[in-house]
């Protein structure tokens, strides 16, 4: 698993310093196997020297070893979020935002719950000020690991973002979306009820980050 991923960070033509201490690994020693240690530090060397946030890596690990995950499971879970990782980083890139750290992670986050990098790609560019790139993404990608279409995520925070929403109200859409759907509405459906304003503003708290919010595949 490792030569390949490597092999995509390499042809991502990233290359950067190593990122500051705000992404500094996060111990693994004593809650993974040695051998799961050592094969996610080899992974995020190289996703670092690629110049793209590692944390996600060691989130991942040590979510599998929490739940007694089988070391080789684990390792080929790391190394599809970087994998993930690099792909939003070189899809965001033409957008003249993959050096954004929260933009990459958010982008990856979104293609593990099912949208492309295209589409990935497609929502930095049609983001405007002061919709940050992250929170568009953050909030297209957990519409789809709720079960909204890719596509038709991708296409509801970008009506939002031009009739001028705020970016809370972006942050928010899942949140009106799980909303609608406890009124026994599909994914689609609700989405679809949103755009069309038939489901009020919510209000409470934001969807949770990339990092703690439904993650549906890739799995360890």
């Amino acid at each position: 698993m490792r030569a390949p991923v490597i092999a995509l960070l390499l042809a991502c033509g990233l290359a950067a310093p190593l990122r500051g201490q705000a992404d500094t690994p996060i111990r693994l020693e004593g809650r993974v196997p040695p051998a799961v240690a050592e094969a996610v530090r080899a992974i995020a060397d190289s996703v670092a020297r690629a110049g793209l946030p590692v944390r996600p890596l060691f989130r991942k690990a040590l979510e599998g070893g929490a739940k007694g995950v089988p070391a080789d499971r684990i390792i080929a879970a790391v190394g599809t979020v970087a994998s993930q990782l690099a792909q939003a980083a070189q899809a965001l890139r033409s957008e003249h935002v993959a050096r954004d750290p929260d933009a990459i992670e958010a982008g990856g986050y979104a293609i593990n719950a099912g949208l492309s990098a295209g589409q990935v790609a497609e929502l930095a560019r049609g983001n405007r000020p002061p919709q940050a790139v992250a929170a568009s993404l953050q909030s297209a990608g957990t519409l789809a690991a709720l079960g909204v279409p890719p596509g038709q995520a991708v296409a509801l925070v970008h009506e939002w973002i031009s009739t001028g929403r705020s970016p809370d109200q972006v942050l928010l859409l899942p949140q009106q979306l799980q909303a609608a759907m406890a009124r026994g509405a599909s994914p689609a459906q609700a989405a679809s009820g949103i755009a069309r304003g038939e489901q009020p503003g919510a209000s409470g708290n934001h969807p949770e980050p990339p990092s703690h919010a439904q993650d549906r595949s890739h799995r360890p």
